[in-house]
């Protein structure tokens, strides 16, 4: 089994308030793009529990603690579920804002379930992706949604995006979660999100932001630069995704780059 676990970018994001728990609520609409990584599943006749390897962008850290594993091993609790190959072409690049660990882990789960037909409710997966991170049960359905609480509490919304063109630019940078929280105060925004958001892309820029920026730019000037470089190039609409780094533009046409951000991760493509 072939899967194209998908990446996705932030439209506006606040961060409201921290928790007791330590988490913090926010309300952001998340929306997927056509960015993805390949994952491989099949029945292993060699191994006694799993095998993994992964090619393209190198990941960090043993495979114990990769999401895709932990899917894997989750699932196990509950169901019997033989030795997998599991191979993982790695293309969405990590600590980018963009989920792609979320996302292969969420695919993970959902491949297992059809692969093994063990008919897993909707909502069971989203319970079991949730016990892997927060972003993970967005990609359960992976469809826009506002989504509030910790990121996991979903209403369909799908802003009207269809036929512009994104395009995404990841510096050689890596922010962790928690540097991009460090220098965030939560606070309340006056106006709703959805509200901005039914505005006109080009008046985005005047009421969407995203409260990581303010951190991630301080402690990494570069990707603030980048921001600036897609407005002048002509982008509606410009943010970093999710605490970074990637940032992206929202362009009314495609647009030919050529050497505006050397040593960048580039991709661009239109919207669905």
């Amino acid at each position: 089994m072939i899967l194209y676990p998908n990446a996705k970018i932030n439209l506006g994001l606040n961060v409201v308030e921290r928790r007791i728990d330590g988490y913090h609520n926010i309300e952001t609409v998340i929306y997927p793009i056509g960015l993805t990584d390949i994952l491989n599943l099949q029945i292993s006749d060699t191994c006694d529990e799993y095998s993994f390897t992964s090619s393209g962008i190198h990941i960090d850290g043993d495979t114990d603690q990769n999401l895709i594993i932990k899917a894997y091993k989750l699932l196990q609790l509950d169901y019997q579920i033989p030795p997998l190959d599991i191979s993982l072409c790695k293309q969405i690049p990590c600590g980018a804002g963009l989920g792609g660990g979320s996302s292969d882990a969420a695919f993970m789960l959902k491949g297992i379930n059809e692969l093994f037909q063990l008919n897993i409710s909707v909502s069971k997966l989203e319970s079991y992706a949730s016990k892997l991170g927060a972003d993970c049960p967005f990609f359960i359905e992976n469809e826009p949604v506002y989504a509030t609480g910790i990121g996991t509490h979903f209403e369909k919304f799908k802003p009207l995006l269809k036929g512009y063109y994104l395009l995404l630019v990841k510096p050689d940078v890596h922010v962790s979660t928690a540097a991009a929280y460090s220098k965030v105060i939560p606070k309340t925004s006056g106006v709703s999100l959805i509200e901005s958001l039914e505005l006109p892309i080009s008046e985005w820029k005047y009421h969407v932001k995203n409260d990581f920026e303010l951190s991630v730019f301080s402690q990494h000037p570069m990707v603030g630069s980048i921001k600036e470089q897609l407005y002048s190039m002509g982008a509606l609409f410009a943010s970093m995704s999710g605490s970074g780094s990637s940032v992206y533009g929202i362009f009314q046409d495609s647009i030919a780059v050529h050497q505006e951000f050397d040593s960048c991760f580039v991709v661009g493509g239109v919207l669905d």
